[in-house]
């Protein structure tokens, strides 16, 4: 049964939200004792992120961009500074910063709108695991964006994204089953991914899997929940940031 991606009727629907990428705080003490600038990161103070970013640590750089990016502490908000800084990291091939420079690319923030270049980010950081970039690149192949529209090519990126525990990603993926789309439609996998998306509280998925309740078996429902309950307990969801 094919359903409609975008919210019509009740019917199932897929989300596109591009996501600004946070690191958590990292490092060791032993670095910090060779390098000052080792353990600087978005929670560290505003001076100490200035400065280390002139130095030309990625971290810090990223940290400084997300700062312009989204304002405050300090920060006025500037997207093009924080472009500056997400690509100064970028180009040190540091995966949040690629993934945050392919955003505002794909937005025209701070920077004129271009797909193509925002597709180039995203593998970038894609292909070191980064899955809010994984879900974006997926989005892109899924609305051919940037890249010649392939259902095949996004389903692969959206999975990697998915079983990260990505919500998003399983929510669009639990979409791409539904349809039918890159993949042969299956309920039983729509159901357990937008599960897993709704158990991170993903109101999307909740409604999409209630719906697709309506036309499921007694014992596909019943599979869907065994192979939700088996990925958790698995792999451990990871939140979206």
């Amino acid at each position: 049964m094919m359903v409609c991606r975008y919210r019509a009727n009740g019917l199932l629907i897929g989300v596109a939200v591009g996501t600004l990428f946070l690191v958590p705080t990292h490092g060791s003490a032993q670095n910090s004792q060779t390098d000052p600038c080792a353990d600087v990161n978005l929670r560290s103070l505003l001076e100490d992120v200035i400065r280390c970013a002139g130095q030309g640590h990625a971290e810090a750089q990223f940290s400084l961009g997300l700062k312009c990016g989204t304002g405050g502490g300090g920060v006025t908000e500037n997207d093009a500074e924080a472009v500056r800084w997400y690509r100064l990291a970028a180009e040190q091939g540091y995966a949040p910063a690629q993934s945050n420079l392919g955003l505002m690319y794909a937005n025209g923030d701070g920077v004129s709108e271009d797909d193509v270049e925002a597709v180039r980010w995203y593998r970038l950081a894609a292909e070191q695991g980064n899955a809010p970039a994984q879900y974006n690149l997926g989005w892109m192949y899924d609305n051919g964006d940037g890249v010649p529209e392939d259902d095949t090519e996004a389903v692969r990126w959206y999975r990697l994204a998915a079983e990260q525990g990505y919500a998003g990603a399983q929510l669009n993926l639990g979409t791409m089953y539904a349809n039918a789309d890159g993949v042969p439609q299956d309920d039983v996998f729509a159901f357990m991914w937008f599960d897993l998306s709704a158990t991170q509280g993903n109101e999307t998925a909740q409604g999409n899997r209630d719906i697709i309740l309506q036309w499921m078996t007694r014992e596909q429902i019943a599979e869907a929940q065994r192979l939700s309950r088996e990925w958790i307990e698995t792999r451990p969801q990871e939140r979206d940031d």
